[in-house]
């Protein structure tokens, strides 16, 4: 028996878990519509009770002002450039620049995972945001290559720096710009649990750590040593190398369907403690772009009937889904607490599908049955033979 309801089958209004004051006071007007898309609301404060459509809005509104805070960097340092003519200056402002065509696919991804499910993608479109985490950890790989590749011919061929000061002002504003990018849409991600969020964001901070080289090499100049924007530029590639590979290992773990083991313990936990259940055999889950989708089985008293075993599955699986941060669906599956019964009696139609050893159990016990079957047809003839004669 399954229990399988998507989590807005119950509405949130049902519940008795308010999320705070839904009049949240918008108002009329262009200035109201932009702060209703720019200020975080009341019942996003919980990441457990976030339905997919506000955590979608919040990664969207996330990446939005991430491409603004970055176009308004790239601005004042093209000012800057203009005003100073510095050419490596240039360079890192289209640098930056070019950060902020990722932020496109990242929206596109957000926009394809609120598509509902169809027959083709039965489980959704969410998986679309790891695959730009994919191409986003590619770009960033690349800006490591194209750093090392920079730097090593600037210590080869060391480039004069003009205007020192105004490149100092871009290269601060670089830095702190980016930075603040990155802050947000980490955090923002966190919440959501968006690892491809996170991944631009972290692509951010590697960029405001490409403007901090341009910084050090001003330093550098002021001080008489014109190379040391190439030795900072290569340790900022290895710095840049070590955020690759924790982005890259986190997009990895969920195209494996990897999580977190705390989430399986806290989810067998919530299970566990409902009324009605007296053990919980397994629990799975996996993330599907920033939610969860999982499934659970559960054992029951025997002399249950369907609908009190149905009562307590949905009851595990509200549980669950208001516990549960991100857990976007559960499907429950009920074993009845038999200890006299073995697991594999209770599956015995699907147990020989599990390995080639148990399938070849399986074939046995049906030679066996067959064979006894038949020697009891040959002992049921022969009473008969024997009766009519």
């Amino acid at each position: 028996m399954t229990a399988d309801q998507e989590h807005h089958d119950h509405p949130l209004a049902e519940h008795d878990h308010p999320h705070g004051d839904h009049e949240h006071g918008h108002g009329t007007g262009v200035w109201a519509r932009i702060k209703h898309q720019l200020v975080p609301h009341s019942h996003d404060a919980s990441s457990a009770s976030q339905t997919a459509e506000e955590s979608s809005g919040a990664g969207i509104r996330a990446a939005w002002i991430g491409l603004a805070g970055m176009m308004a960097t790239a601005a004042l340092q093209i000012v800057i450039v203009a005003v100073s003519g510095s050419i490596g200056l240039l360079a890192d402002t289209l640098h930056n620049l070019g950060h902020a065509v990722t932020t496109i696919p990242l929206l596109i991804a957000f926009k394809i995972g609120q598509r509902k499910a169809s027959k083709g993608y039965s489980y959704g479109y969410r998986r679309a945001e790891d695959l730009v985490g994919v191409l986003i950890s590619l770009v960033i790989a690349a800006s490591v290559v194209l750093i090392v590749w920079e730097s090593i011919d600037a210590l080869i061929n060391p480039r004069p720096l003009s205007n020192l000061g105004w490149v100092f002002a871009a290269g601060i504003v670089g830095a702190l710009g980016n930075e603040i990018v990155a802050v947000y849409r980490i955090r923002t991600g966190r919440k959501i649990g968006s690892a491809a969020l996170i991944a631009e964001g972290q692509h951010a901070r590697a960029d405001g750590l490409t403007s901090i080289a341009v910084v050090v090499g001003v330093v550098g100049v002021w001080l008489g040593f014109p190379r040391a924007d190439a030795i900072v530029g290569l340790l900022i590639a290895a710095a840049i190398f070590g955020i690759l590979l924790s982005s890259m290992k986190s997009i990895a773990h969920r195209l494996m369907d990897g999580i977190d083991p705390k989430i399986i313990d806290a989810m067998t936990s919530v299970a566990g403690a409902v009324s009605g259940v007296a053990a919980v055999d397994r629990v799975r889950a996996r993330w599907s772009g920033h939610r969860i989708e999982a499934d659970a089985t559960i054992r029951v008293a025997p002399e249950l009937n369907v609908l009190e075993a149905h009562r307590i599955a949905e009851e595990v699986e509200h549980e669950l889904l208001h516990q549960t941060p991100h857990l976007e669906s559960v499907v429950i599956h009920l074993h009845p607490l038999v200890p006299a019964i073995r697991d594999e009696e209770l599956h015995e139609l699907t147990a020989h599908h599990r390995s080639a050893e148990a399938r070849e159990a399986y074939n046995a016990k049906l030679a066996a049955s067959a064979a006894h079957s038949e020697r009891a047809g040959d002992l049921m003839e022969v009473d008969q033979f024997s009766a009519s004669t």
